[in-house]
């Protein structure tokens, strides 16, 4: 199975996403100058990430189909990529290169954004003490089948027939203890739950020391949100959930906070992720996520690797939102990231990360810079 990070942001939490994202991509050219903050960019900061992605692209067979809207007429397949990538070898500017190499199109609907992180979680690699929260490596007989519909699910082989595998509660009450899957031991389960909405983390060891955690593939259940639970149960208002405010009310529950989880029958399972803590965790396209430079999209909509400008208001903490226009990178996928203009920003780890992504709600602009093909590049019959 392919190792993605997968996410299930604020948005799927509070079940606050927009219902009436445009399922389909309208493209229109516009020009650099049309882009607010473009000459306020940080270009020196983007040529090792061009770079790193164009490491990537080679890596893959040129036939490999990157995802996108048939709307994208060029930058759907890495062959896409080929003249733009051998360019960027003698290139010295990254302005100048993505001006040269690359058409932006605007995306014809109002953007919407959320937040994604790696959190910091204290655990255990032994049980003992606190650590009695297991978190669980994938199972031997977790498998993935094509249903009779064409569409792949999970779940288990059960006396020869196929049936869905266990949900969360079967799981909280034991279903897979004693096969050895445990893989570390974490102090609460509300940690265990908001360490599978982000799919990847950090744990912190009695020790100081950290061992990532990755997302591993999960049970096939249905995803339900939690803040629409709570919403609906009249425990949080419609306007004020959060991360924050869910976890602080299944802590303040603690009577009632395993039933509430339950209700959500999804759940993730991680593998030891020994990859370089200096970097994000790997996305979707194989590469380390970047704070404040990877996004997570709709492939069906966007292709793996493709710039996006992003004109939208992020908030610090208590602060007012402000205006945040940068270049990132379609790095990754996630359960929630369905629609056009639909995208999820990586905003790394820390508390700072958390606070950025847990309020990260908010519309703007999403404009593609799509390579230009052959015709229209600098060496091609159609260059000016």
């Amino acid at each position: 199975m392919k190792k993605l990070l997968t996410l299930l942001t604020l948005g799927a939490l509070c079940g606050c996403t927009p219902q009436n994202a445009p399922s389909s991509l309208s493209l229109s050219p516009v020009g650099y100058d049309s882009l607010a903050g473009w000459e306020q960019e940080d270009f020196t900061s983007l040529m090792p990430l061009l770079r790193d992605e164009c490491h990537r692209l080679a890596q893959l067979p040129p036939e490999t189909v990157l995802g996108g809207s048939e709307a994208i007429t060029y930058g759907r397949h890495a062959a896409d990529w080929s003249n733009a990538c051998a360019a960027l070898a003698t290139a010295s500017d990254a302005r100048t290169y993505l001006e040269t190499w690359f058409q932006p199109y605007e995306a014809g609907t109002d953007a919407f954004y959320t937040g994604y992180f790696e959190p910091q979680i204290p655990a255990s690699l032994t049980q003992g003490g606190a650590y009695q929260t297991p978190v669980y490596g994938r199972p031997r007989d977790l498998v993935r089948a094509k249903a009779t519909n064409g569409q792949m699910v999970s779940g288990r082989w059960v006396n020869g027939q196929f049936a869905p595998y266990y949900d969360r509660a079967a799981i909280d009450g034991g279903a897979l203890a004693g096969q050895g899957l445990e893989i570390a031991w974490l102090k609460s389960p509300v940690d265990l739950f908001f360490l599978q909405i982000q799919g990847s983390g950090r744990l912190i060891l009695p020790d100081g020391g950290q061992v990532r955690v990755s997302y591993d593939g999960r049970n096939g259940q249905a995803y339900v949100p939690l803040g629409r639970l709570l919403v609906q149960d009249g425990e949080l208002p419609a306007d004020g959930v959060s991360m924050d405010s869910i976890r602080n009310w299944l802590e303040a529950h603690p009577d009632r906070m395993m039933f509430v989880m339950e209700r959500n029958p999804n759940y993730v399972f991680f593998r030891r992720d020994d990859g370089n803590l200096a970097q994000g965790p790997k996305g979707a396209f194989g590469m380390p996520l970047t704070a404040g430079r990877s996004v997570a999209v709709d492939r069906s909509m966007v292709p793996f690797a493709m710039p996006l400008w992003v004109e939208t208001k992020l908030s610090y903490g208590a602060a007012q939102p402000v205006t945040w226009d940068h270049l990132v990178f379609a790095q990754d996928i996630g359960t929630d990231i369905k629609g056009a203009g639909r995208a999820d920003l990586f905003t790394g780890w820390g508390a700072t990360a958390q606070s950025v992504a847990g309020n990260l709600h908010a519309h703007g602009r999403m404009v593609l810079f799509l390579p230009r093909p052959p015709a229209d590049s600098p060496t091609g019959s159609g260059a000016q």
